[in-house]
């Protein structure tokens, strides 16, 4: 028996081809859209961020969450240290990416934005409008986070039923500005049908 080599072209018999085909999935990239960096002296123990198209109130809620909120306002629960908030605000096209940096604390909310124009809400000093320009009204996330001057410590828990001292991560000294407190508060535009996976 003579074994010969295929004719061009063909194969020898057994042995079949597999068609490969590349499949690739498009991530969507986050992008920053806009910024409005500010100063906030929250009162009560409090300062929020809200739709200024609309007629808001503190929200009553679980005191035992830093995040306080309402169709319309997220309010954040601040130590009594606190005098002079250092805020960040930033826009996004999707979620941003996660940074490895160490915070005092960070939360998420989602949150209604009727009309999407955004203003920094004290219960003594009123509103005060930001320029942080929105995509569009609709629904969003916020991601908040924070971190404290530990030349002002130490900084007390506000939350109801706890007081202990609060965590005070060090290398943020550019990003509090001589402020007691710096926010960076990300927000993007989400769909009612999106799934939220918790940080």
């Amino acid at each position: 028996m003579s074994l010969r080599s295929p004719q061009p072209g063909r194969q020898p018999p057994g042995i079949m081809l597999l068609a490969t085909q590349r499949i690739t999935c498009e991530v969507p990239i986050s992008r920053l859209l806009d910024f409005d960096d500010t100063a906030v002296s929250p009162s009560y123990r409090v300062f929020g961020l809200v739709d200024a198209s609309i007629d808001t109130h503190a929200p009553h809620a679980d005191r035992s969450q830093w995040l306080l909120s309402a169709p319309g306002m997220v309010y954040l629960q601040v130590p009594p240290q606190v005098i002079r908030a250092s805020v960040r605000l930033e826009s996004w096209s999707t979620a941003p990416p996660p940074d490895d940096e160490e915070w005092s604390g960070t939360e998420e909310v989602e949150v209604q934005l009727p009309g999407g124009d955004l203003a920094l809400e004290t219960i003594d000093g009123g509103r005060k409008g930001t320029s942080l320009i929105l995509p569009s009204s609709g629904l969003y996330r916020m991601r908040w986070k924070w971190i404290f001057n530990p030349a002002g410590g130490p900084f007390t828990s506000p939350l109801k039923g706890m007081s202990r001292p609060l965590p005070m991560p060090l290398r943020h000294e550019e990003k509090l500005n001589g402020a007691d407190q710096y926010c960076l508060v990300q927000i993007w535009r989400i769909t009612a049908r999106e799934d939220i996976v918790e940080e």
